[in-house]
Order: structure tokens, then sequence, then C-alpha cells
């Protein structure tokens, strides 16, 4: 678990987030590859694991995440992230509602997703770390994912006293528009997980952070 003197927050820059493969030992590899190239964070988020897997998964992600220094985020499953010490937990709109996740998990960092300047506003009132916002721009990785725009990202930006991760369709191109919005972060799925070269993308998308006017 992340000491929460750390300065948490900069390792929000580049937030890779895990994909549904079957193959885990592949994901493994492309995690390991991400840490090696940049990535700060990664996100474990696997929608049709059992516990079982999910749990063996996560505790190797924690292993190279600790050994990389870098934020280990568990997506929605609060027992995966305390049985595998994560440093924090993601839930979206209709999972467990943050101010539940802060009783059962109180030293760990909370983000919370939001399509709209509303529902920044909600999560930054219920005790938030940071807000995950998109989709930024249309995506095929979560095909339910409800479009908000690079202006509502600037408007949460503008006005949130927490930190703001963009996500949703964001590769190498995109982000310096992303970034020019105000995010503090760039969430990140197949840009980096599917690259030919996950540590090439990672060290692009940590570089472009770097020579951005956000890393100032």
């Amino acid at each position: 678990m992340i000491d929460i003197r750390d300065d948490w927050k900069s390792k929000l820059v580049v937030y890779a987030i895990t994909d549904d493969r079957e193959d885990t030992k592949s994901l493994l590899a492309a995690v390991e590859a991400a840490l090696a190239g940049g990535a700060t964070a990664i996100q474990l988020r696997r929608k049709r694991d059992d516990g079982g897997p999910m749990l063996r998964l996560g505790l190797e992600i924690r292993r190279l995440t600790r050994e990389a220094r870098a934020l280990y985020i568990v997506n929605d499953r609060v027992d995966i992230a305390l049985l595998t010490e994560a440093d924090g937990i993601h839930v979206g709109q209709t999972d467990i509602p943050c101010k539940r996740v802060r009783e059962l998990a109180p030293d760990k960092l909370i983000g919370v997703s939001a399509r709209t300047t509303a529902e920044a506003f909600e999560a930054e009132r219920d005790g938030a770390d940071y807000v995950g916002v998109g989709a930024v721009f249309p995506t095929t990785t979560k095909a339910d994912a409800i479009h908000s725009g690079i202006d509502t990202l600037r408007a949460i930006a503008g006005t949130s006293s927490i930190p703001v991760v963009a996500i949703g369709g964001i590769d190498i191109a995109r982000a310096p528009q992303v970034l020019a919005a105000g995010a503090d972060g760039l969430a990140v799925v197949s840009a980096i997980m599917s690259a030919p070269s996950p540590r090439d993308a990672a060290r692009a998308f940590a570089s472009l952070y770097r020579e951005s006017d956000r890393s100032r």
C-alpha cells in the first residue's frame, strides 16, 4: 500500500487500465512493460473474472507495481483491493457508492467515474480523492460508455479541487488536447495494453506529459 504522505497525485499521470483478454500471462507481460516504460498507475479492471482468478492476477500486479513504485488501483471490487493490498479503488456510477467504499476501506485512495459536471461535483462532495472523467472521445473498449466530450472535461477540470483523470478513446495523438483541457492524468486502455510495444507506448505518454504545461 502506498504511503499517503507520498505524492500520489503525480502517479496518476500515465494511468494504464487492464483489458479483458483471456491470456493473463500476456496481460501481465504488458503491465510489466508499461511500468518499465513509465506508467505511473495500473488499474486492474476485469469485469468477467471470478474472484479467484482476479485475486491471483491482482497479487501479481501488486508485486509489479510495488517494484516500480507505481499506484495499484482495483476497479469496483473492494474485496480484491483489500486482499491484494491495493493503493486504491475506482468505482463507477452504478458500483458501490464512494461513501460506502470509504467505510470499508478508510485508508485507500478512491476514484469515481464522472460523465457530467454534476456527477463530478457529487463525487468530490462524497469524499473521492480523484475523478475519472469520460468517455472524452468515443471508445470501443467500453461499449456502454457515454461520450462526455472535451468541453465537459474542461469544465470539470476548471472547477475541481481534486485531481481529474481523463479516460475514453485517448491515444498519443489526442492526448495533447486532453492535457490542454486541464487533465491531471491520462487513463488509457488499448493505446497502451494493445500497443505493439506497451513499453514504448507508455514512454510516449510519459514524455508527452513532461513536455506539456501540466508538468510545470
